[in-house]
C-alpha cells in the first residue's frame, strides 16, 4: 500500500513538473525563442556550445584547451567535460533525425534547459512533499516555477553548468529527506553531490553543507542515521574515484588544481565519503555517542590536515593569485561576482529581488526553531539555505541557489495558512495566506524594487530595444562570420561571441584562467596608439572590433582617456585601420588592419 503511494505520488510530481516546464517551453516558443538570437551576453552558455563543438570536431576528452582564446596556443579551461559529453550526444542524435547541425544545435538549445527546468522542479516538489507533505507540492510548484523561470539559467540557450549544479543540489536534498522511508535514496544522494562539485567548485559549499549535515545527523541519532550515512559516503567515494578516472589524465593525477576537479577533490571526497562509511559500518565507532563524536571528530581533524599540509594553496580565496590590474579592471565589475554589500550600493532594486525571498525563508524557519519544532528535514534545508545565502552574500551568483532552497520552506509557510484558512475560515486566515503567496513569490519582489526604482530615475531616457547597443545579438556579429577567420582584438566581453558565432580567435575573454590573453588585451586597449600597434604587429591582428554601447568598453575608455581604445570611442582612427564600410555605424564597428601597417 505504501509503495504503490509512493510511486502515485512520484507519477503526480513529474506530471506538474511538467506542465510547468511546457508552459514555459510554450511562453518561450510565443514570443519567438528570442534569446537565441539574442543570448544578453550570457558568455558562459556560448562558450560552452563553442567547448561541445570543439569536442564533437576531435579535439580529445582530456584536452580542455580553448585553442581560440588568449595567446598563441591559447589556455586550458577549468570546466568538466562531464556537461560537454550529454551535450554532445544530444547534438549528434538530433543531427542524424534532422540532417542539420545547426538546426540539431537550436533544438538542444532549447531542450536542455527546459529538460533542467523539469527536473530542478520536479525535484523542488519532492523535497517540498517531504518537508512539509502534500499541502506543501502545490505552492512548491507555482513559487518553484516562478523562482527558477526569474533566476534566468533555464532560458533557452542556457547550457552552461549551473542550471545542472542545481538540479543535481536539489536532487540530493530532496533523496536525504526522502532517505529514512526510500532505502537507495541515500546512495543516489552523495552520488549527485559528487557530480555536482565534478562538474563545478562553485558547489563545493553546498555539497559540503550536505555531507556535514548528514555526519551532524548520524552523530546524534547513530541507529536511525546510521544506514543513511553508510550508503551517501559510499555514493561520494565510489563516485568521486570513477570521476576522477575519467575525467583527470593519468599524467595529471598528482597536478593540484583548486578550481576544477583534481587531486584535491578527489582526495577530500574519497576520504571523506570512505571515512564516513567505515564509522558508521563499524560497530566499535559508532556504537555510543561519545565513539561517533570521536570517529567522526577524527574523520574532520585528518581532512583539515590534508588540506593544510598537502593542499595549502586552496585555502585562499579562489581569485587571490589573479592579477591585480584584471582584479581591478574585470572582476571587481562582473555583477554575479559582486558582495551584498556593493550591489545594495550599486543596484538596490536588484539587492532586494535577489535577497528577499532567502531571507524571508530564513527569517520564517528561525521563528520555527524558536517555537521547538526542530526536526530531521528542517536540519538539511535550513543548512542548505544559510550556505547558499552566505556565499551569495560574498558573491551574487549564490543567489541562484539561495532563490531555489528558500521554495521549500516557503512553499511549507503557505500550505500552513492555506490548512488554516480552510479549516477556520475567516477574513484574516485568508488574508494571512494570501500575503504568504504574495511574499514568498520571487517575481512579486523584482517587480516591486523595479517599480521603486523606476520612480526614483528622473529624466532618463528612453532606451530602443530594437538597437543592439551593448552587442549581445548573434546579427551583430553577422559581418564579422563572413570574413576570412584571423584573430579579433576586441574586449573580453565579446569573445565568447566571437567564438560562438564567427570562426576567428580573440585574446581575452571573461576567464580567471586566461590571465596573458585578458592582460594582452588589455595593454592594447589601454595604451596608446603606438602600444596598440605593437601588440597587433607582433601578434597577428586582422582586425579590430569596437562596441561602443557596451559596459566594458566605457569602463575601459573612461579609466584610460588617452588610449587607443578612448581614442576609436571617439572617432580617432589611426591610419594603419581601414574601416569596414558596411559595419560604419553598427553596434559592432570592424576595423581592418592595413597590410602596410
Amino acid at each position: 500500500m505504501g509503495t504503490a503511494r509512493g510511486t502515485s505520488t512520484w507519477r503526480s510530481d513529474i506530471a506538474f513538473a511538467l506542465l510547468a516546464a511546457l508552459l514555459l517551453l510554450a511562453l518561450n516558443a510565443q514570443a519567438g525563442f528570442p534569446q537565441l538570437a539574442n543570448p544578453a551576453g550570457d558568455n558562459d552558455s556560448l562558450l560552452q556550445l563553442v567547448e561541445v563543438r570543439d569536442l564533437m570536431a576531435g579535439q580529445g576528452w582530456f584536452d580542455l584547451h580553448q585553442y581560440r582564446m588568449g595567446l598563441e596556443g591559447g589556455f586550458v579551461m577549468h570546466w568538466s567535460r562531464l556537461l560537454d559529453a550529454p551535450l554532445a550526444l544530444a547534438i549528434l542524435a538530433v543531427s542524424a533525425l534532422t540532417g542539420s547541425r545547426a538546426l540539431a544545435e537550436q533544438i538542444v538549445q532549447i531542450a536542455w534547459p527546459a529538460l533542467q527546468f523539469w527536473l530542478a522542479a520536479f525535484f523542488i516538489m519532492r523535497a517540498a512533499r517531504a518537508f512539509a507533505g502534500a499541502h506543501a507540492v502545490l505552492p512548491a510548484v507555482v513559487v518553484g516555477g516562478a523562482a527558477l523561470y526569474y533566476i534566468g539559467i533555464f532560458s533557452p540557450g542556457s547550457l552552461d553548468h549551473h542550471n545542472v549544479q542545481l538540479v543535481l543540489t536539489l536532487a540530493s536534498l530532496a533523496l536525504l529527506l526522502e532517505a529514512p522511508t526510500h532505502r537507495p535514496a541515500a546512495l543516489v544522494a552523495g552520488i549527485c553531490a559528487t557530480l555536482t562539485l565534478a562538474i563545478g567548485m562553485e558547489s563545493a559549499p553546498y555539497a559540503g553543507t550536505l555531507g556535514a549535515v548528514v555526519a551532524l545527523l548520524f552523530l546524534g541519532n547513530g541507529a536511525g542515521e546510521r544506514l543513511i550515512a553508510r550508503d551517501f559516503g559510499l555514493g561520494v567515494a565510489a563516485v568521486a574515484a570513477l570521476v576522477f578516472a575519467i575525467t583527470v589524465p593519468v599524467s595529471s593525477w598528482g597536478q593540484a588544481q583548486c578550481d576544477t576537479f583534481s587531486i584535491v577533490q578527489f582526495a577530500l571526497a574519497a576520504l571523506a565519503g570512505a571515512g564516513l562509511a567505515v564509522v558508521a559500518s563499524w560497530k566499535a565507532a559508532n556504537a555510543t555517542l561519545v565513539r561517533r563524536l570521536i570517529s567522526l571528530g577524527l574523520l574532520a581533524a585528518v581532512l583539515a590536515l590534508v588540506v593544510v599540509f598537502l593542499f595549502p594553496q586552496c585555502l585562499a580565496a579562489p581569485y587571490a593569485r589573479l592579477d591585480p590590474r584584471l582584479q581591478q579592471m574585470w572582476l571587481g565589475h562582473i555583477e554575479e561576482a559582486q558582495s551584498i554589500f556593493q550591489l545594495v550600493f550599486d543596484d538596490p532594486a536588484r539587492a532586494v529581488a535577489r535577497f528577499a525571498t532567502p531571507l524571508v525563508a530564513i527569517i520564517v524557519m528561525a521563528l520555527h526553531f524558536s517555537h521547538g519544532g526542530w526536526r530531521r528535514q528542517d536540519s538539511l534545508v535550513g543548512a542548505l539555505l544559510v550556505a547558499a545565502f552566505l556565499v551569495s552574500a560574498w558573491e551574487v551568483r549564490g543567489s541562484t541557489f539561495s532563490i531555489a532552497f528558500a521554495v521549500i520552506p516557503l512553499s511549507a509557510w503557505i500550505a500552513k495558512w492555506r490548512q488554516r484558512a480552510e479549516t477556520s475560515p475567516s477574513g484574516g486566515s485568508v488574508l494571512r495566506m494570501a500575503a504568504a503567496w504574495l511574499i514568498s513569490v520571487n517575481a512579486i519582489w523584482s517587480g516591486a524594487a523595479d517599480a521603486a526604482s523606476s520612480a526614483f530615475e528622473i529624466g532618463a531616457p528612453p532606451r530602443d530595444a530594437s538597437i543592439d547597443s551593448p552587442c549581445n545579438s548573434r546579427g551583430s556579429f553577422a559581418a564579422l562570420g563572413r570574413m576570412a577567420p584571423t584573430t579579433v582584438l576586441a574586449i573580453s566581453n565579446l569573445g565568447s561571441p566571437i567564438l560562438a558565432f564567427t570562426g576567428h580567435r580573440v585574446f581575452a575573454g571573461p576567464y580567471h584562467r586566461n590571465v596573458a590573453g585578458n592582460l594582452l588585451a588589455l595593454d592594447a586597449l589601454l595604451g596608446s596608439t603606438a602600444d596598440a600597434k605593437a601588440v597587433i604587429e607582433s601578434h597577428h591582428v586582422g582586425l579590430v572590433a569596437l562596441c561602443r554601447g557596451n559596459p566594458e568598453s566605457r569602463l575601459l575608455a573612461a579609466s584610460a582617456p588617452g588610449g587607443f581604445l578612448a581614442g576609436l570611442v571617439h572617432g580617432s582612427v589611426p591610419e594603419w585601420l581601414e574601416p569596414v564600410a558596411e559595419t560604419r555605424g553598427a553596434p559592432l564597428e570592424l576595423y581592418r588592419v592595413r597590410s602596410s601597417g
